[in-house]
């Protein structure tokens, strides 16, 4: 596998190898000592989530205060997504900055986004499939949510004049500046 880290050095981008003929293909999606070398990660994966969006639907900005914080591993098995990670840590040199990657089925790319990091992502296909690995169990009072289109944090989400379809608490995110966010993560 092939881990970059993006402009966010704690966000990395994973290839893996994929090894392909005319029968199809193969690849390890998950390796445990090769993630962990190439990532600096020792975290625990914990729980396993698969989501179904169509076109146009955007989930995030999602986060979970500690001692819930989750980090995920997420890939797009389905489709494709343009997926983001905006680092919420204060302590942080790069906080309020925000990374993204367009994630397909076609392209295999994964992204690491560690604890300390909210995290959407916008259905660019008619359909996509996204699993994600969490490092910590879903907690819904230690969930919040950033408004996706925070103009402080800016982020360019190719809607092409679509609006976008949003869960209730998505559509009621707090203003980056006004989120509850810990001192640390």
């Amino acid at each position: 596998m092939k881990a970059t880290p993006t402009k966010i050095p704690d966000v990395f981008v994973i290839e893996p190898r994929v090894f392909g003929d005319e029968r199809g293909f193969f690849f390890e999606s998950f390796n445990e000592k090769a993630f962990n070398a190439a990532t600096g990660n020792s975290l625990p994966f914990v729980q396993d989530n698969h989501s179904r969006s169509v076109k146009g639907v955007l989930r995030g900005l999602h986060y979970q205060l500690p001692p819930k914080a989750q980090g995920k591993l997420v890939r797009v098995i389905q489709g494709e997504v343009f997926d983001v990670a905006v680092d919420i840590r204060k302590d942080s040199p790069t906080y309020g900055q925000w990374v993204a990657e367009i994630l397909s089925a076609d392209n295999k790319k994964q992204m690491w986004i560690p604890p300390g990091f909210a995290h959407g992502f916008l259905t660019l296909s008619d359909t996509a499939e996204f699993l994600y690995k969490t490092t910590d169990y879903w907690s819904p009072e230690h969930e919040r949510a950033i408004k996706w289109d925070d103009a402080s944090l800016n982020i360019p989400w190719p809607l092409h004049g679509l609006l976008p379809t949003l869960a209730a608490k998505d559509a009621v995110g707090a203003a980056f500046n006004a989120a509850e966010i810990p001192a640390h993560f």
